[in-house]
């Protein structure tokens, strides 16, 4: 009664998609069957064919059924990836919270460039994960819910030693972090943002992990700014040095702000089209919908389900109206509807 895993791929098209499923032993006679899935190259959604532990034969079943159904679907067995690593406490409560931040204009940026109180970061356009290693490593979304994570990050944290609770940006199988809460189970949330980042700078992580980049000096951020523009990257994030870590997202403001080269949106799905397109909203005051049009989804994607929630790009938004070119992202599994709000949304600039 050993575990097994597979790994399944999909490729016909411009559909490229990897498929991962385990059978794993929790402790003795007791199995759990998990599994992950997505893109290739990105990172991977995961969940459990087993709420429970079962014992052997009846996972075993399980897991034969779910990777028959897989191929039958013209899933084919390739290289072994990224392995993903699930534990007992995926998607549930950890009691950490993570910091949110508000965005500023265009105009905004080169205050912000000129004040030497803040510091400047990529904005890394992936999934926000902390991790938290004590006993054990557990990543954690932008929920606060455990959740799976590629090995390559589990062993990229396993190999720096102490304890630690770190912030981040995962983008396929690394893991940029950006901001450390907590090392030997002292609390760093209170200390500057200076201080932090030299905690996190002195830990040593490597590879699959990576510390981002601090620009520092006016020429330093301008020379990111345009650098980031040029290659089109999603984004610059500003963080004041002097301030602590603090958890939600402040009313308006804030001591961390964040520039997008482009406009994205979380948006709700209100409805499925007879074409490969479905009708989108974002929320207006306690819980009044408003449509904001209709997005197309990629003939290699799911269509995702009413009540779902997605992320798209766009140009603008009309007042009162739909947003402009809208390119459909992903789902995002790992916010709520409080993310969907009307306020998010960039205006298109009106003419005199």
């Amino acid at each position: 009664m050993k575990p097994e895993k597979t790994t399944l791929y999909f490729k016909q098209g411009k559909s490229d998609k990897v498929y991962k499923a385990s059978l794993e032993e929790t402790d003795s006679n007791s199995f759990i069957v998990n599994f992950a899935y997505g893109r290739r190259g990105a990172t991977l959604k995961t969940g459990t064919k087993t709420k429970a532990p079962v014992d052997y034969p009846s996972a075993k079943k399980i897991y034969d059924k779910l990777v028959k159904s897989k191929t039958a679907k013209g899933y084919k067995p390739g290289e072994e990836g990224a392995e993903y690593v699930h534990t007992d406490t995926d998607a549930r409560e950890t009691g950490v919270q993570c910091q949110l931040l508000n965005f500023i204009e265009e105009a905004e940026v080169i205050r912000f460039i000129d004040d030497a109180r803040w510091w400047a970061q990529e904005k890394h356009d992936g999934k926000r994960m902390l991790i938290l290693k004590k006993e054990s490593i557990t990543p954690i979304n932008r929920r606060g819910l455990s959740t799976g994570a590629p090995d390559t990050i589990i062993h990229g944290a396993d190999r720096v030693e102490g304890a630690f609770l770190v912030d981040g940006e995962a983008v396929g199988e690394k893991l940029f972090i950006f901001d450390i809460l907590e090392v030997d189970n002292t609390d760093l949330k209170p200390a500057p943002y200076s201080q932090r980042m030299s905690h996190l700078e002195n830990l040593g992580f490597t590879e699959s992990i990576t510390v981002v980049e601090t620009a520092k000096t006016k020429k330093e951020k301008r020379q990111l700014f345009d650098s980031l523009k040029a290659s089109e990257a999603e984004g610059i994030v500003f963080k004041k040095h002097s301030a602590p870590y603090t958890a939600g997202r402040p009313n308006s403001g804030g001591t961390q702000m964040k520039f997008k080269f482009y406009a994205t949106a979380s948006v709700i799905v209100t409805g499925i089209n007879v074409k490969n397109s479905v009708k989108i909203a974002v929320i207006k005051g306690k819980k009044t919908r408003i449509n904001v049009g209709n997005v197309t989804i990629p003939p290699n994607r799911t269509v995702p389900a009413v009540d779902s929630i997605i992320e798209v790009r766009y140009l603008y938004a009309y007042k009162g109206g739909s947003l402009y070119q809208p390119v459909y992202l992903g789902k995002r599994d790992d916010i709520g509807l409080s993310d969907c709000m009307i306020s998010q949304l960039k205006y298109k600039k009106e003419t005199e």
